[in-house]
């Protein structure tokens, strides 16, 4: 073979130098390249998002957000308790909602054309009856609550655990293809299940009823008529009273009195008690004050109300726990715990540990494999470390969007992988009979290679698409890292690499 050669490829015929120059590598040519130099930003930047340091207690951390595989924390599925149907009726539907919320004694919501949410537990046998009874039929029967109910809850707990300084968490709804959302699943990483199970377990529904006679009350409104709360106070100021003051609504002003004036609060308050329940527990429960009530009958509302929760630590106690409920929202149907599970600390952190292990010793292997079909190390060594800084941007960026579990390790070990088959296209159409290209004929083959690349991570942005936007909890941390990494790839890592191994490939 001679010095100079013919390539002899389909449309391409140019003379190639075998030999080296002997130049070496321009270097400031290579990191003044902005492929290069946007790589070299993106992973300084990334490392200091990152942050790894040294904590007071002298362990290794990192500003990265750990889900419940990698450190201790609970999880608990709640089961909305509530219905969703379709019935027919003879009657005017407003009528016929009206008898069936009084037979039902909860709150019936129509949600389309015939259909209604029941936010109350009920069997198809017991709809069945009270449907009879209302003047309808029952036509179809499914357990859960509606898409936007479902939003409505979950926006809730995550404000209520918000509220509460747990920020490491995750509120997941559970639909089925109708629709229909039976369950939501919460995580809380650094919680153990005691603390998970207080902080989610409690409903927070508020209710304000009114006693009539033998005991028996008739509802007034729910916590959603609640507009505003006030931070926990004394009243009258120095008495050691507890309570928390809130305000209504319009329309739920309207509804409290009204519903004082129907059921006889402000005639004879002695006898007709305002009661205010929250989580099922009467937490005020007083008659109306004679100012309260010659207000009702003189307004056509009043806003603002005083709930009061006791004297003493306990009454104040009590006022701290009502503003947090109130300040979230009452869930607008009634829960129970379905499933509940927690990782202890040490458990979290040995997974954390054999996480990292797979990862070095996926590099590793990765590695040697290129190491073994090139037998360069100034072409193994630029993959690997090209591969290595899509990892640590891909990290960087992970940082800000999402808790890392282990199906996110997954993830990341998946686009290592995909990274290096993508970095051996470009390197194997480039050196194609394992000769250096001139630099016209180098980018011909280079933009070939990334044509190549883009349409196979276009098929695995697609693969990955129904996973990440679907309501599958523990596989969205797999899908948003690998189509994550599959963009960084494309747009930012292989262009890099491609001037970089043009670079090595020409000195």
């Amino acid at each position: 073979m001679t010095k100079r050669e013919k390539i002899q490829r389909k449309g391409e015929t140019e003379a190639v130098p075998v030999a080296r120059t002997g130049k070496g590598i321009d270097w400031k040519a290579l990191l003044t390249d902005w492929h290069v130099a946007l790589v070299l930003v993106l992973v300084v930047l990334s490392v200091i998002a990152i942050f790894p340091h040294i904590d007071s207690d002298g362990k290794f951390a990192t500003n990265l957000q750990y889900g419940l595989d990698l450190q201790e924390g609970a999880w608990i599925q709640l089961e909305l308790k509530s219905e969703v149907v379709t019935f027919e009726t003879t009657n005017k539907t407003a009528d016929f909602i009206a008898a069936l919320d009084k037979q039902l004694d909860t709150e019936v919501v129509s949600t389309g054309q015939n259909q209604l949410e029941i936010r109350k537990g009920f069997t198809q046998e017991q709809l069945n009856t009270a449907f009879q009874a209302a003047g309808g039929k029952l036509l179809t029967y499914q357990q859960g609550v509606t898409k936007t109910t479902a939003e409505d809850v979950k926006r809730i707990l995550e404000n209520k655990i918000n509220s509460l300084g747990t920020k490491d968490a995750k509120v997941n709804t559970l639909s089925g293809l109708n629709g229909i959302t039976q369950y939501i699943r919460i995580e809380l990483a650094g919680v153990d299940m005691n603390t998970a199970q207080e902080i989610v377990g409690k409903q927070g529904k508020f209710e304000i009823r009114i006693n009539t006679t033998d005991n028996q009350s008739e509802h007034v409104l729910f916590g959603d008529s609640i507009t505003s709360v006030s931070m926990p106070s004394q009243e009258p100021v120095g008495s050691d009273n507890w309570g928390v003051g809130f305000t209504l609504s319009d329309a739920g002003a309207v509804a409290f009195r009204d519903g004082s004036i129907k059921y006889g609060a402000v005639d004879d308050p002695a006898n007709h008690n305002l009661v205010m329940v929250l989580d099922n527990q009467t937490v005020y429960s007083a008659p109306l004050s004679s100012d309260l009530a010659a207000k009702l009958r003189a307004q056509p509302s009043v806003k603002q109300l005083y709930a009061s929760t006791g004297a003493g630590t306990d009454g104040q106690n009590s006022a701290l726990n009502l503003e947090i409920h109130l300040r979230a929202g009452a869930l607008p149907v009634d829960v129970s715990v379905a499933g509940s599970g927690s990782v202890s600390a040490s458990l979290g952190e040995h997974f954390k540990l054999m996480s990292i292990l797979a990862g070095l010793f996926a590099l590793i292997t990765v590695g040697l494999v290129v190491f073994f079909r090139y037998r360069e190390p100034m072409i193994v060594l630029p993959m690997i470390g090209t591969n290595f800084a899509e990892i640590i941007i891909l990290l960087g960026i992970a940082r800000f969007t999402q808790q890392l579990d282990l199906a996110s390790i997954a993830g990341l070990i998946a686009v290592l992988g995909t990274g290096i088959d993508q970095l051996i296209i470009i390197t194997d159409e480039v050196l194609h009979e394992g000769r250096v290209p001139s630099p016209n004929l180098y980018m011909k083959r280079l933009s070939r290679a990334l044509g190549i690349i883009v349409v196979a991570a276009a098929t695995v942005f697609m693969a990955m698409l129904p996973l990440a936007v679907m309501s599958l909890s523990t596989l969205r941390g797999f899908a948003i890292i690998t189509i994550l990494g599959v963009l960084i790839g494309v747009i930012i890592t292989r262009p890099a690499y491609g001037r970089i191994i043009m670079a090595i490939l020409s000195r």
